[in-house]
Formats: C-alpha cells, sequence, structure tokens
C-alpha cells in the first residue's frame, strides 16, 4: 500500500508544471530627465548618452524623457534614481512637485547635473535638494584642476578640466559633502573664493541626492576623470555606495 502511494505521488508530481527558477530581481531604474524652459544645451544628448552607459554598466536601466508628465507618483515609484541633466527654469507644475518630494521622501536618490542648478528658483524644496542655485558663470569655456576631497579634506590628485564653471548663489558646504572644488586661480571670474565647492552630496528628506557642476561642454563626457566623477554620483544616488 505504502509503495502505491508513493507511486501515485511521483505521478502526480511529474504531472504538475516545474516550478520556474526563483527571478533575478529586477534591475534598478533610472530617469534621466532634460527637459527645459530657458536656456538650452548643446551637450544634452551627448550627456543622455553617457548617463545610460554608465547606468548600463552598473546592471541599471536609463529611460530619458523631456516629458514632465512622467512626475507621477506611481511612475516615479518604478525607478532608483532621477537624474536631472541639464535641465533649466520652470520645468514641473505643483502637481509634479509634489510627486518629486514623495519619490525621495521614500528614498529615492537624485542626480543633478550642470544647469540641474539653474532649475525651479521658485520651488525652494528643490533648492535645498540640488543644494544650491546658479548665479553665473565667466564668460566661455575655462581651464582649471578639480580638487576631489573627503571629509573637508583634499583626497586624491587633483584633475585637469575645461567647462563653464558656474559660481552659486550660496557656499553649500554647511549643509552638505563637498566631494570636489575648483582652484579660482587658474582662471578668470570665479566670485566665490578659495573655497568654490563643483559637486557635493548629501543625505536629504529620506533620500540622497548628488550634483556636480561639470557638464556643459560635450567634451568632458570623453574625460575619464569626469566619467568616474558621474559613476561615483550615480552609484551613491542609487545607494549602492555610503561615500560619494
Amino acid at each position: 500500500m505504502n509503495a502505491f502511494r508513493t507511486a501515485v505521488v511521483a505521478l502526480v508530481l511529474a504531472s504538475l508544471p516545474l516550478a520556474s527558477p526563483a527571478r533575478a530581481e529586477s534591475p534598478d531604474r533610472v530617469l534621466i530627465f532634460t527637459k527645459t524652459a530657458g536656456f538650452r544645451h548643446d551637450a544634452i544628448p551627448t550627456a543622455v548618452a553617457t548617463l545610460k552607459t554608465l547606468a548600463a554598466d552598473a546592471g541599471m536601466v536609463a529611460d530619458h524623457t523631456e516629458d514632465a508628465q512622467a512626475f507621477t507618483a506611481d511612475n516615479l515609484a518604478r525607478y532608483r534614481v532621477v537624474i536631472f541633466a541639464s535641465t533649466t527654469g520652470d520645468v514641473l507644475d505643483a502637481t509634479q512637485q509634489a510627486a518629486m518630494e514623495t519619490f525621495v521622501r521614500e528614498g529615492g536618490g537624485f542626480v543633478g547635473v550642470h544647469a540641474a542648478a539653474d532649475t525651479e528658483y521658485d520651488w525652494p524644496w528643490y533648492g535645498r535638494l540640488v543644494g544650491a542655485y546658479f548665479r553665473n558663470h565667466p564668460p566661455g569655456l575655462q581651464s582649471t584642476h578639480v580638487q576631489p576631497e573627503r571629509d573637508g579634506k583634499p583626497a586624491g590628485e587633483r584633475w585637469p578640466v575645461t567647462d563653464e564653471l558656474y559660481n552659486y548663489r550660496a557656499n553649500p558646504r554647511p549643509w552638505v559633502r563637498v566631494v570636489a572644488t575648483v582652484d579660482e586661480r587658474e582662471y578668470e571670474g570665479g566670485q566665490m573664493g578659495d573655497d568654490h565647492p563643483i559637486a557635493w552630496c548629501h543625505a536629504f528628506d529620506g533620500g540622497r541626492s548628488w550634483y556636480t557642476g561639470l557638464g556643459h561642454d560635450a567634451t568632458v563626457y570623453d574625460d575619464a576623470n569626469v566619467i568616474a566623477h558621474l559613476r561615483r554620483g550615480l552609484a551613491y544616488a542609487a545607494g549602492r555606495a555610503d561615500g560619494c
């Protein structure tokens, strides 16, 4: 009798569909947003292509949009990181802004590139998220050195860059973690003095924010130092690195 039951059980099990192997976790998704309501940077397509490559290299899936209607709570919940890549001006309405705030408060990550600091001046929460608003910039592209920084001290070798170098309305150092500065002694038009942050990060309102002022000129996206800089920022915003 026991043998009969064993045979029946085996027959039933054989007739069942094979169990699917455990599904791999869905990859983190990144939303790259490039809507402009002011100056439009020629480097935006290059920035998008570079950011998509960095996301793919990190095993993430990147989508690109200029449609502010993508900013709903349900849609943003699909993403781990939202990147504002040289956005300018007033790009989101009040409902879309509320969705972005919810996204961050629920642990989402933000990356701001270059003119992300020239965006949404009438949205104070965004100003705190990005860390500092754009003030002005010296004329043209100029060359200087970027000094990586950690815990308020130089960290690693300086590296050269030629780009449009923003001055900000306030030095963000009191409320962010500065990760790189530029040397105003090497170019004309700097207005922030001896301490000129150009990139920083901070935990903010439940999420993470990382910003770089670099990225105006398309050629900087060919610079290995800039690529590494952006890679670290993306990893931090995605919660894959404690440091930035």
